[in-house]
């Protein structure tokens, strides 16, 4: 096995079908530092193949070089935890990983349950008075512990509770202990974050004493990436926010009058403090100003376009109202710093005096100081603002409505990152077709590779079924129609013997289809909420597991995209069918027509479709179908209830070879569900 490159790192003695094809064509890619896509369904073990090929190009660098393994949710880190331990306990030479989330999450003093920027300031004033007990207790000994043998994070936090230090017991920050042990460290399991929100991730590289082109990268469900990098540019903009800010920065000025009265040499600052507070408050009464005459043109879609130019000079007349009343060159000693026409400085600064102000948070709150808020906002704005990728929507919501800023291209923060990075692997069951998240992802043509691998399940284990009589096509809509969705749920739940998950385009199709009037005799029904947390969803996987031991079926309904159809493995055998209903295309918006457009300029009419619409719609499909089919010996019924994923538009999305059977009606599907779980048992390996 170990003749061939990489095998020798695999999680298990013999390699699964698909796995050496897969490792050889990563390390293909990899050899001239680019990224990798590839399509590899559940059951290749793609996880094991991509640690397999990246330890394998890691160790043939004279360099050391680090991976870092990215997962879009904390759940998905305890597989990858899991790989390396079966790795170790193969080879004598062990590999070492470190298992991180976010500051917060790890935290051990009570004020860890805040978020965001109210966290980061209670944690940053707790060190800074040096009342954090755990950040100052120094522990080489445990940073060692981390990395003689993998820990899951939660595992590690708890350890960091107790472990002994010179023969004594104590306490130590886990985030600081895990940041110190991921210096050595050969794989780092983090969070998309970790690199691709740029604070985040300048923290922590210097932290770990990490540059980007020290790094080797895996990013796992990687077809989520694109949306996840957008999202994360996303920032809100409102009066109230901006009054808000200015609280706070006068709130922070009043802290710094009164140390000037002790230290010297505070005039400047304060100065220059000052003058944010004034720009604040012109700000504000700009946008409000703007925010009433922008309420007043809106169309019935209580929503609009603006540019980002129009907030930009907006608040250059909130910079030369203040100016014309104040002479500037106080604050810096620099006239020109101020007052000549170069409006990027004065942005810049602004910006700089909005994300370094400091003020007291409860250890209650969860909300992120408004002037951070704000200095995000300006951030976006300064960097995107010159180009086309940038939407900006005004929308009638609240008492004065809010601007909400969109960026249109991922590639524009992505493409950068893997450009620099020593190389990557981006892999998902639906990374259909890999060369659009290639686009997307701004990776270049020349340094992509890309590799599709089939199913490794014989297609009569995964039968899908397409229902020709009903459709959620919005004119389509009606209770004639939402009935006969109902009958297929009935009667495809009715002749399974286990539990059935439904996954829908929306909460509100949610309520409408499993509304109160909704049953099935001797069926449990447990419909998604969007107030569940992990540990509803654990217990829920409990309940799944103990429902056939005690002659019990569950229908489990939820949302495409949502906590149950994408992040949850319903491993050994919790569902054995799963009902798509109706096809989530995006409503249409000013945002989406702006995407849609931004999509066609880029790379052509012939792409737009599919790119913006089509695809990304399939995908939560396809992401839901392999929910049930985790092993070899699974069998799951796939039941999509919408006509239309038999027309071209949609049928070109779903990956190559796939077979779609056809019912007209709910006995048809009931009697295809009675016929495929007589012939076809779930086999269980022994």
């Amino acid at each position: 096995m170990g003749d061939v490159a990489g095998l020798s790192w695999l999680a298990h003695p013999t390699p699964r079908e698909g796995q050496p094809e897969m490792i050889a064509a990563c390390l293909d890619t990899l050899a001239k530092g680019g990224a990798h896509l590839a399509s590899a369904p559940t059951g290749i073990g793609k996880t094991a193949a991509a640690l397999a090929a990246a330890l394998e190009f890691a160790s043939s660098c004279e360099e050391k070089r680090t991976v870092m393994f990215l997962t879009p949710r904390q759940s998905q880190h305890r597989i990858v935890v899991d790989t390396v331990r079966r790795i170790n306990s193969m080879r004598e030479e062990k590999v070492t990983l470190v298992d991180m989330i976010g500051q917060s999450g790890m935290c051990v003093e009570p004020f860890a349950g805040n978020r965001g920027a109210s966290f980061s300031l209670l944690c940053s004033n707790h060190r800074k008075n040096k009342q954090c007990r755990p950040w100052l207790t120094n522990a080489p000994e445990f940073e060692r512990r981390i990395l003689s043998d993998p820990m899951h994070v939660d595992e590690l936090v708890e350890m960091s509770k107790t472990h002994m230090e010179d023969g004594e017991k104590r306490q130590t920050c886990p985030w600081k202990a895990a940041r110190n042990a991921g210096r050595e460290a050969q794989i780092i399991v983090c969070d998309y974050n970790h690199l691709f929100i740029e604070e985040v991730r300048t923290a922590s590289l210097k932290a770990m004493e990490l540059n980007l082109d020290d790094l080797i990268v895996i990013v796992d469900e990687a077809h989520n990436l694109p949306d996840r990098v957008r999202m994360g540019m996303q920032r809100k903009l409102t009066p109230t926010m901006v009054r808000n800010a200015a609280s706070e920065v006068e709130e922070h000025l009043g802290v710094m009058q009164r140390a000037a009265q002790v230290y010297e040499n505070m005039v400047d600052q304060i100065s220059m403090k000052k003058w944010s507070l004034d720009v604040c408050k012109e700000f504000r009464l700009i946008l409000a100003r703007e925010f009433r005459r922008m309420l007043s043109e809106l169309n019935a879609d209580k929503e609009m376009l603006i540019q980002a130019n129009d907030v930009l000079d907006w608040l250059n007349e909130a910079f030369d109202a203040v100016s014309a009343v104040a002479n500037q060159s106080t604050l810096t000693g620099e006239k020109n710093t101020f007052t000549n026409p170069d409006k990027l400085s004065r942005l810049k600064m602004f910006k700089h005096l909005l994300e370094t102000n400091e003020v007291d948070v409860d250890e209650d709150g969860d909300n992120e100081p408004s002037a951070h808020l704000l200095a995000h906002l300006l951030d976006v704005l300064d960097r995107f603002s010159s180009g086309t990728a940038l939407c900006l929507v005004f929308e009638g919501e609240g008492k004065d409505g809010r601007i909400v800023t969109h960026l249109l291209d991922a590639g524009l923060v992505a493409g950068p990152i893997f450009e620099r990075v020593s190389g990557a692997i981006l892999m998902s069951g639906t990374l259909d077709p890999p060369h659009m998240f290639a686009d997307l992802l701004g990776i270049d043509v020349e340094m992509r590779g890309e590799s599709i691998h089939p199913s490794p399940f014989a297609k009569k284990r995964r039968p899908i079924v397409v229902a020709t009589d009903v459709t959620t096509l919005y004119r389509a809509r009606t209770p004639e129609n939402n009935e006969k969705i109902q009958a297929h749920i009935r009667s495809v739940v009715q002749n399974t013997p286990g539990n059935v998950a439904v996954f829908v385009p929306s909460y509100s199709a949610l309520n409408q289809i499993f509304d109160e009037m909704f049953y099935i005799p001797g069926v449990k029904k447990v419909v998604e909420s969007k107030m569940w947390t992990k540990k509803d969803i654990n217990a829920l996987m409990l309940e799944l597991e103990d429902a056939p031991k005690v002659g019990r079926k569950i229908v489990l309904a939820g949302v495409f995209n949502g906590r149950l159809s994408e992040g949850v493995d319903y491993a050994g055998g919790l569902l054995d069918s799963v009902i798509c209903v109706g096809i989530q295309n995006a409503p249409p918006s000013v945002f989406q027509k702006s995407y849609a457009d931004y999509i066609k300029d880029k790379f052509g009419k012939s792409n737009f479709w599919r790119y913006a619409n089509s695809q990304p719609a399939i995908n939560t499909i396809l992401q839901a179908m392999g929910r049930p089919i985790r092993a070899k010996g699974d069998r799951a019924l796939i039941v999509l209830l919408d006509r239309r994923n038999l027309d071209r538009t949609y049928s070109i999305c779903y990956p190559p070879g796939i077979m779609m059977n056809q019912v007209s009606n709910a006995e048809g599907s009931g009697r295809f569900a009675k016929r495929f779980f007589s012939k076809v048992k779930r086999e269980v390996d022994i």
